[in-house]
């Protein structure tokens, strides 16, 4: 199977689809676009107005099985209800200041947070909803616990309200930044992933990385990364990139185990690499209150790093397995890729320049880009025009947009029951205690420890979910240990990643496990070991907290930079080269103290 393979890399989305779906996702993207054009619109009529936009995906098209669907009917009508309610009586709810004062009012409250739980459950399964039915019943009942870790209690009128008819709980900010940033991202990848903007991306890689040794796997890598930093999805990555890659990579020779690990490792960078990120980057901006292209300019080497190391490994490999590059005949042409390359490099240029040159926030500078985007819809790679084929790939776009914002969403509207509830009882400060209690107000325990429960949340739950949840506990602890905001909320965001290719829930390792035809456990094994920079990089910003620093301080960034990537060199070749252990254990012991001696 060619490189090139002409085929789009855009996920699959069913061309049956009954045609309600393209027009209610044009639907949902009208309306988050007009947010941005239209002015200030109250979070009381935006926020419910996107939940009920993303409640039909969830229970209606996501449902399987006769009582799924009955069930999901209505709960579907009861969330519609529920939302239209808030929305049109936005006003006159936002002058009781959360306190509920009549039985229909105390009925939509509940059904509002029954009905976010349930859509959370359909969307992602049971941890989060879980974790935040614990936090809404120690907010009912945590007055009856002894000790510092109960709370005095609230009345249940105003705690149900603080939740469901003002501007925090299930419709805070964190809600505001789904509304207003996340969904706007996630119409431009979406768009871009409907044309021939991901066949770019596998062109650029090919010509790059393809006439080197074990050149199939370094393609993996560079398109990965380029994929992966408009999907911020390694499932979606692994499962667009490696239906290309991961045969590929078996013709050149490379073991089934290694290549599935190549693309579940590669894949699992696209929420760490600028400048998308996925949705955690926004989050980052709610939660930190650091604008965005200062986030992309912390994130960028560190991202770096980690594609690198992911580099090393496959030479490594390729070295040990004595891999071949991709033949001639199958790498791309140099006019080929300038042609396919402009289908991604054009709304690209422009968020990049209308965010850093002409000084737009970042959600106009992409909806300037989805224009742009869309626009190529109307042309394949020989640049010809056709309405039907817009057509096509606008439905397509439109039913991927509307199914990622409402995922999105419903993850964000939970994870939101938990915030709210942590900031009314205070509980976020007693576990923040805790940690600095345990760990005997020392820094580096203290890391472990949120490390260690950023891994366990991450492996039940969707890395913005553990991220949001991990940062609101363990953030203040790090912080008050003297490490500044964003560079606690890069270590916590880090480290829920690493589920991705960790034993035993490792979503990327299974997807990229069923595509090479593999047991997952060998996958993962090889995963880990091309995939150390995912649990060594994290600490090694924390000693090296200049790597963060590339626009204030470049020089030092560059120079933490190199010291990083030396140390992770020695790390791989320690674990990958067949070479003598007592050699292979002096390169990893002095990877180790490069990694984390202070500069």
């Amino acid at each position: 199977m060619s490189i090139m393979t002409p085929s789009s890399t855009a996920p699959t989305t069913e061309r049956r689809i009954q045609p309600l779906w393209p027009l209610l996702g044009l639907v949902s993207i009208g309306f988050h676009l007009s947010l941005i054009f239209s002015g200030l619109v109250p979070a009381l009529i935006a926020r419910p107005i996107h939940m009920a936009l993303a409640l039909p995906w969830i229970f209606i098209l996501g449902a399987r099985g006769p009582l799924a669907k009955a069930s999901g009917l209505v709960f579907f009508l009861l969330g519609e209800a529920a939302c239209l309610y808030i929305v049109f009586n936005a006003d006159a709810l936002s002058d009781q200041y959360g306190f509920i004062d009549t039985g229909l009012q105390m009925a939509v409250a509940i059904t509002l947070l029954v009905v976010t739980l349930e859509m959370a459950r359909r969307a992602i399964g049971w941890p989060l909803p879980l974790v935040a039915l614990i936090c809404l019943l120690y907010g009912l009942f945590g007055q009856f616990i002894p000790g510092e870790y109960g709370h005095p209690g609230f009345p249940l009128a105003s705690y149900l309200g603080t939740l469901t008819i003002t501007e925090g709980g299930i419709w805070g900010s964190l809600t505001g930044v789904s509304v207003g940033i996340v969904s706007i991202f996630v119409i431009l990848g979406a768009v871009l992933n409907a044309g021939e903007a991901g066949q770019g991306f596998m062109n650029l890689a090919g010509l790059a990385a393809g006439r080197l040794k074990g050149g199939a796997g370094k393609v993996a890598i560079l398109s990965s990364a380029l994929f992966g930093s408009i999907s911020g999805s390694a499932s979606a990555n692994v499962a667009s990139t490696g239906a290309i890659t991961i045969p590929a990579m078996k013709k050149l020779g490379y073991p089934k185990a290694l290549a599935g690990a190549v693309e579940a490792v590669a894949s699992s960078g696209g929420q760490i690499m600028p400048p998308l990120m996925g949705a955690g980057a926004f989050v980052m901006v709610e939660l930190t209150g650091i604008a965005y292209p200062a986030i992309m300019g912390a994130a960028l080497l560190p991202a770096i790093l980690y594609f690198l190391t992911a580099w090393i490994g496959v030479d490594l490999f390729a070295r040990r397995y004595d891999l071949k590059p991709v033949d001639v005949a199958d790498r791309p042409k140099p006019r080929d890729v300038a042609i396919t390359a402009l289908f991604f490099a054009v709304p690209f240029a422009i968020l990049l320049e209308r965010m850093f040159v002409g000084g737009v926030t970042p959600q106009y500078a992409a909806c300037l880009a989805i224009l742009a985007a869309a626009l190529l819809l109307f042309f394949d790679i020989r640049f010809r025009f056709s309405a039907r084929r817009f057509a096509d790939r606008l439905s397509l776009a439109a039913v991927e947009a509307g199914r990622q914002i409402a995922m999105i969403a419903a993850i964000i509207i939970c994870a939101s029951i938990v915030i709210g509830v942590l900031g009314l009882t205070g509980l976020g400060v007693k576990v923040t205690s805790a940690i600095l209690a345990v760990a005997g107000e020392a820094l580096w325990p203290a890391l472990l420890l949120t490390a260690l429960a950023c891994i366990l949340l991450g492996m039940e739950v969707p890395t913005t979910a553990a991220y949001v949840i991990c940062v609101t506990v363990a953030g203040p602890a790090l912080q008050r240990l003297g490490i500044e905001p964003l560079l606690a909320h890069l270590f916590v965001f880090w480290f829920a990643l690493l589920s991705t290719i960790t034993p035993p829930v490792c979503g990327a390792v299974f997807i990229a496990a069923g595509m090479a035809g593999e047991n997952w456990l060998k996958v993962a094994g090889s995963a880990m070991r091309l995939g150390i920079g995912l649990y060594v990089i994290p600490l090694a910003m924390i000693a090296n907290p200049a790597v963060i620093d590339l626009v204030e301080a470049p020089g030092a960034a560059l120079i933490a930079f190199v010291k990083i990537a030396i140390a992770l060199w020695a790390l791989s070749a320690s674990l990958i080269w067949k070479g003598a252990l007592p050699l292979r254990a002096l390169l990893f012991a002095g990877g180790l103290l490069l990694c984390f001696w202070p500069m």
